[in-house]
């Protein structure tokens, strides 16, 4: 017999979450630049299915249509990105204002619906012109990202309840920059990491001017997850050490300590890092976790057998770690093992180590990707997906009980959508998109949240 659902604090705030290339469509309209996800769907083979971002959900058109399935949700806030070339098509100078009128008519969709709207400024969709002169690995991005910011919140910030300027980093160092398998394909190893320090960089002065803007109740949204080694072994415990501080802590430690976790990183990244990690750690208001799973990382082999593969693409030669199978636990369709202990594990890690500097917590993206039958009669019965969230969710009551300050949770996301390099094999969301028609049609996920949004606001 199931154990009965935990409540949340009254004030708890459930949400759900998109980002602008994954379901926008509407690449060519109204003045908006090129992104490198544009660059890079277009290159044979980079993408399954060579499947773009061209159409996507088409949300751009069908806004209207996706808020009321927000509100009828019953989800007190919506994170959506804001694409950075559909405001500054060249990533600097003149501001596209037909790309701040659509973001400014969604907001005021989601505020008279009775939603809150969430706002991330990056979420990937880089300015092709910018990549050109550089991208993250050059430092001139920083200044332009911080004046988007400020066109951005002088535009918005008088209705969007939460800003966060970057999603994922460590995604865009580590998938990006470093192997190559995600926009914009640069394989450059451990010659990514000024992807990090501009990143953070960028997120301390688009922090900055957003407050000079008027806005507030500003953080990140950041991926992170326990990382256990693959036995007890002196090498196997190191290598997972190692590969934490480079995943977890090379990401959080600047934003909230104000430095890096290690001194070889710090000495490895370019510029005054000294002056720069000042305005890294510009206090947030909230720090974002977007959370999917825990890894299982051992020492290195001593074979000279090919290199372990992430997510499709070699890892470098000469790593002091490498990625093993987290065995024992069931898999999405995607192959991402199912663990919701490790969400109350990635929560509590942050509080043991940041204590009294960790503000308070939001769960701004978690999910699951399951190849859902099509819609019969209606109805797309996804019982994994149900089962997913209600255990990860169980696991985040667990941690809240336990004292951890953690005020809410987005699910990813709110409709299929177009999945980075994955295409459109993957369907994330609580509501099935039919990609030949566009229709939208609420999975039993959907109606399965809504139930539970009303239970605990009841």
């Amino acid at each position: 017999m199931p154990q009965p659902f935990p409540d949340f604090p009254a004030d708890f705030l459930w949400g759900a979450a998109s980002a602008a290339y994954q379901v926008e469509g509407a690449v060519d309209e109204d003045g908006r630049g090129r992104s490198v996800w544009d660059t890079f769907t277009a290159e044979p083979g980079r993408v399954a299915g060579g499947d773009t971002g061209a159409v996507a959900t088409d949300h751009y058109h069908r806004y209207r249509e996706d808020v009321a399935l927000l509100r009828d949700l019953g989800v007190g806030a919506y994170r959506f990105s804001i694409a950075w070339p559909r405001i500054v098509p060249d990533g600097k100078g003149a501001v596209n204002v037909k790309g701040l009128d659509f973001y400014d008519r969604l907001v005021d969709e989601l505020c008279a619906a009775g939603i809150a709207p969430a706002a991330t400024l990056f979420h990937w969709d880089t300015p092709q012109a910018l990549e050109d002169d550089g991208g993250w690995i050059g430092r001139d991005i920083v200044h332009h990202f911080a004046d988007y910011a400020t066109a951005v919140g002088e535009r918005l910030g008088d209705r969007v309840r939460m800003w966060m300027p970057l999603n994922e980093p460590v995604v865009v160092t580590m998938f990006g920059y470093a192997l190559g398998n995600h926009a914009p394909g640069r394989a450059l190893g451990f010659e990514a990491l000024p992807a990090v320090h501009h990143q953070l960089l960028g997120h301390g002065l688009a922090t900055q001017a957003l407050r000079a803007a008027g806005c507030s109740n500003i953080g990140i949204a950041s991926n992170h997850g326990p990382v256990w080694p693959a036995s007890d072994a002196d090498a196997d415990v190191t290598a997972a050490e190692t590969y934490t501080t480079l995943v977890n802590w090379l990401f959080s430690d600047p934003l909230l300590r104000g430095r890096y976790p290690v001194d070889e990183l710090a000495e490895a990244m370019p510029g005054p890092v000294a002056e720069d990690l000042k305005v890294i750690s510009t206090p947030l208001d909230f720090f974002g976790v977007n959370y999917y799973q825990p890894t299982v990382v051992g020492a290195a082999s001593a074979t000279d057998g090919p290199s372990p593969v992430v997510e499709g693409a070699l890892l470098p030669p000469g790593l002091p770690f490498e990625p093993r199978p987290v065995v024992g636990y069931q898999t999405t369709d995607f192959g991402w093992p199912v663990v919701p202990e490790g969400l109350r594990e990635t929560v509590s890690m942050f509080a043991d180590r940041y204590r009294e500097d960790l503000p308070p917590l939001y769960i701004t993206e978690s999910g699951c990707s399951y190849h859902d039958p099509d819609p019969v009669d209606g109805r797309v019965p996804d019982q994994a997906r149900i089962d997913y969230h209600d255990a990860h969710l169980r696991a985040l009551a667990e941690a809240i009980a336990d004292g951890i300050d953690v005020r809410g949770y987005f699910a990813w996301s709110i409709t299929d959508n177009f999945e980075w390099a994955a295409g459109y094999a993957e369907r994330f969301g609580l509501v099935h998109i039919d990609y030949a028609t566009l229709k939208r049609t609420p999975k039993d996920s959907y109606h399965w949240f809504q139930e539970l949004i009303g239970k605990q606001a009841g």
